[in-house]
C-alpha cells in the first residue's frame, strides 16, 4: 500500500477532524490515522453545546461553513 497524502493528521477525536476538514475542502488530499474507528469524533474535553444558545450557535456555525460533530 503506497499512499500519498499532502498532509497527514495524527488522532480523529474533535480537533483532528476540524484539522482534517480545512484542507480536505481545499482540494488537498489529507490522510487521517486513528487508533480506534469507534472513538472517531468524540470529544474528550466534554464540551457542552445546549441550552438556550444551542439554537443561534447552530445557525452561525453553518452560516461560516462550520462543522458540528453528531454525537
Amino acid at each position: 500500500m503506497n499512499n500519498k497524502y499532502d498532509i497527514l493528521v495524527i488522532g480523529a477525536g474533535h480537533a483532528g477532524i476540524e484539522a482534517s476538514i480545512a484542507p480536505a475542502r481545499m482540494g488537498l488530499k489529507v490522510g487521517l490515522l486513528t487508533m480506534s474507528f469507534d472513538n472517531m469524533g468524540k470529544p474528550s474535553c466534554n464540551p457542552s453545546i445546549g441550552g438556550t444558545a444551542k439554537g443561534h450557535l447552530v445557525r452561525e456555525l453553518d452560516a461560516l461553513g462550520g462543522e458540528m460533530p453528531y454525537l
